[in-house]
């Protein structure tokens, strides 16, 4: 399936939404309603993690080769990277990229990707054959060069402790066997890398290396002794989820050696069947990652460990990758055409129209959900970044920025660096089947001296503006204020290669009377406001 051919099946579902949205355009004015109240405590505000503005690569479909690293194509550098991806990953402000896996990095043997001979290895879990060009000193190095801090997810699947201990020393030692080879491959300096992960996903039965909650907390508890002794400054994380006959004994048998859970999260599982569903769907699905973080906190308090171990959302996307038939646990016999044909089903994730505002808008929550949540929540890592459901999307001749790479961008650049404490009363919902959510969504972030203040204001509904009262402290602002807005010309617009600007923010000025903004449907806004004081 071609890029031309992806967008060309989205023309059906795009003209449908010019229809529907050219009739809501004809009424004179989009019905302003709900009267939502955002009451913003200025006396309890806290710093958050920059962290959360973090990301993921996995060596899965083109996301690593064809998407951050192409050699031989005239845009990218001397090392394979391509600049154009570099340049836009830098605009997002990422913080941490976890890697290699995923999945993949339960059949991933770093000693492969390392050196000056390698050798193409079949990955049994995607059914490809990874030709190792791309390791962990290229990994490293593109780190440093778009200013992230990397994270390792080790092989908890068909490795062992010891191989973890060895890949630390590679990276962090002064001395020994694995230090001296990574020296000898160019690198004299220790790369110091501070997040690692034990494992990915060990409680699910399609993960090499599936476990049960006897075995994983032992497991992690000798993998994390030994990764120490090498360095005793390491973030360690763990796979671990919201079901508390999982994690607790994870946290029982090893807790005392993490500094982080990891967890991750798809609301639209997508894996065997690949859907587009309608936007009241997707975005009815905004406070389901809320409850995932009251499962987990409600955990470490149980634990004993609220306040010590700190949780990592590191994957979640409201889109489940599509991988029909996989991952596996062997590789993939060549003459296997069936599974050949699953492979290149795998373009499916490349289908533009699928990445609307209901996406922008569930990303903004999501994240709202976690800052509001920041002395809990360490790091989120949307998954993937590049290609996939990632909210870049890379092909030969360029990038497209989709809707949700806009929404990361807008946190990233415009959000202050302490957030306030916020009560919200919204008597309207956005419902779908079973599902209702409150139409307004919001956070309030405030620089250290609490004069300049960004507010974030979602309206998820998607035809309707609404009227939103915005009080902070006892102050109601009055007058015009900047704002950056992303909105779309349809509840369902997306970028694709034709019309890579359709979605994109816009720089306005927003009218507040007494407090009262108007918000337009399906939009997120992100307004400045300074407050003049004594």
């Amino acid at each position: 399936m071609t890029e031309k051919f992806s967008s060309a099946g989205c023309i059906g579902i795009f003209l449908m939404s010019i229809f529907l949205w050219s009739s809501c355009k004809n009424q004179q004015k989009p019905t302003a309603y709900n009267k939502a109240v955002i009451d913003i405590d200025d006396n309890n505000v806290k710093p958050y993690n920059p962290s959360v503005f973090s990301g993921f690569i996995e060596h899965f479909q083109d996301q690593v080769y064809g998407g951050i690293y192409d050699p031989g194509s005239p845009l990218s550098d001397e090392n394979g990277f391509r600049r154009d991806v570099a340049e836009a990953i830098r605009e997002l402000k990422i913080k941490v990229v976890r890697w290699p896996g995923g999945c993949f990095a339960s059949g991933y043997h770093w000693k492969d990707g390392v050196g000056k001979v390698r050798k193409p290895v079949p990955d049994p879990v995607w059914g490809i054959t990874d030709p190792n060009t791309f390791g962990t000193d290229e990994f490293v190095k593109w780190c440093r060069l778009v200013g992230c801090e990397p994270y390792i997810c080790t092989n908890a699947g068909n490795g062992t402790p010891q191989e973890m201990k060895e890949w630390v020393e590679y990276c962090n030692g002064q001395s020994g066997q694995y230090a001296t080879e990574r020296k000898a491959n160019g690198n004299p300096m220790p790369y110091n890398i501070r997040y690692w992960s034990v494992g990915n996903e060990n409680w699910g039965d399609h993960e090499i290396g599936a476990s049960t909650p006897e075995k994983w907390g032992p497991l992690v508890r000798e993998s994390a002794d030994l990764m120490l002794t090498v360095d005793s400054t390491l973030i360690l994380a763990a796979a671990a989820t919201s079901d508390k006959d999982w994690t607790l004994p994870l946290l029982k048998a090893a807790g005392e050696k993490l500094k982080l859970i990891a967890v991750h999260g798809y609301w639209l599982p997508l894996w065997g069947k690949n859907e587009i569903p309608v936007y009241a769907d997707c975005i009815t699905r905004s406070e389901e990652p809320q409850k995932v973080l009251n499962e987990v906190i409600d955990i470490l308090k149980t634990s004993g460990y609220r306040g010590k171990i700190k949780i990592a959302f590191d994957e979640w996307n409201l889109r489940g990758w599509h991988h029909q038939g996989f991952p596996r646990k062997e590789p993939v016999n060549p003459s296997d055409t069936a599974a050949i044909r699953l492979i290149k089903k795998r373009d499916i994730n490349k289908i533009p129209c699928q990445y609307t505002m209901s996406d922008a808008l569930f990303s903004a929550s999501f994240l709202n959900a976690c800052l509001r949540q920041s002395d809990d929540v360490e790091m989120t890592n949307i998954a993937p970044l590049v290609n996939t459901r990632g909210p870049l999307f890379v092909y030969p001749k360029g990038i497209v920025k989709r809707t949700t790479f806009h929404t990361l961008a807008m946190y990233a650049n415009l959000l202050e660096s302490n957030i306030a404490s916020t009560s919200m009363t919204t008597p309207d919902s956005v419902r779908y089947e079973k599902r209702a959510i409150p139409v307004v969504d919001a956070i309030a972030a405030t620089d250290n001296t609490k004069k300049n203040w960004s507010v974030v204001l979602i309206n998820r509904h998607q035809e309707k503006a609404t009227t939103c009262t915005v009080k902070i402290g006892e102050w109601l602002p009055d007058g015009k204020f900047d704002a950056t807005v992303l909105q779309g010309d349809s509840p369902d617009a997306y970028n694709d290669i034709d019309n890579p600007d359709r979605v994109k923010p816009q720089n306005v000025s927003i009218l507040i009377k007494n407090g009262v903004v108007v918000l337009p449907p399906h939009s997120v806004n992100i307004i400045k406001l300074a407050i003049k004081r004594n």
